[in-house]
């Protein structure tokens, strides 16, 4: 009867377990259920060696193996920052350029002009850009302009680029009009331009002319991230 329950219990846990990990982002569902499988065996580990069918050694080799995969991932972050270390100059931040509203964070590639994002609040919450089907980011723009004119506005900045084909979505940049001032800290103008902290006003001046001719209205940009744009430099520099 005990190990009937214990049994039960395993079960309950992974179904809920598995369907937490479906209600994730796509690309965090992956990761989710690695960790549920890797659970799963420690767990079956665990309950073999307490039972006699399984040798001490054989749970210390498949407790080391979940603890190097959860180290894999803090490895990752740590080897490109060691590249840093290694005499990359103040160029090699500006790579990438980042905005941020209350519901969407945007990046913008430097080298490819490609914007991509991610949603900080909401149904989809969590979610990258690109995991959404139209239907999914009309619901998110119609959240947006409900709560958030800025968000809108960085959105429709991305469907331009993803549909430019389509015209429904440069009706959602009519609302919201041009970008206003909102008290940046001298981190978030460096983001949006893409620099490090050690950026001098050279750096700042070439970012600036670099990006907004990429992103000038009258060459086809978009005038919201050529406003922030605008905003960062004046910021850092007056």
């Amino acid at each position: 009867m005990p190990r009937m329950i214990l049994l039960l219990a395993v079960a309950l846990t992974l179904i809920i377990l598995i369907r937490r990990a479906q209600r994730q982002p796509p690309h965090k569902r992956r990761s989710a259920y690695l960790q549920i499988i890797l659970g799963s065996a420690v767990v079956g580990v665990v309950i073999l060696t307490l039972m006699g069918k399984m040798h001490w050694i054989g749970a210390a080799l498949t407790g080391a193996l979940v603890l190097a995969r959860q180290m894999l991932p803090l490895l990752i972050r740590i080897l490109p920052m060691l590249g840093g270390l290694r005499g990359q100059g103040p160029s090699a931040a500006g790579k990438q350029s980042e905005v941020a509203s209350r519901i969407l964070k945007m990046t913008l590639d430097h080298d490819s002009g490609d914007l991509s994002g991610v949603v900080l609040e909401g149904t989809y919450r969590d979610w990258l850009l690109e995991e959404l089907d139209r239907e999914q980011l009309d619901d998110l723009m119609a959240f947006c302009q409900r709560e958030d004119a800025d968000s809108a506005q960085l959105l429709a900045s991305y469907l331009e680029q993803r549909f430019p084909d389509e015209a429904s979505h440069t009706e959602h940049n009519t609302h919201g009009g041009s970008a206003n001032a909102t008290g940046l800290t001298r981190a978030e103008a460096l983001a949006v331009l893409g620099l490090g902290d050690e950026a001098s006003e050279e750096d700042i001046v070439s970012a600036h002319r670099a990006l907004i001719q990429k992103l000038h209205p009258d060459r086809g940009g978009n005038d919201y991230l050529a406003a922030k744009i605008n905003e960062a430099k004046d910021f850092l520099i007056d």
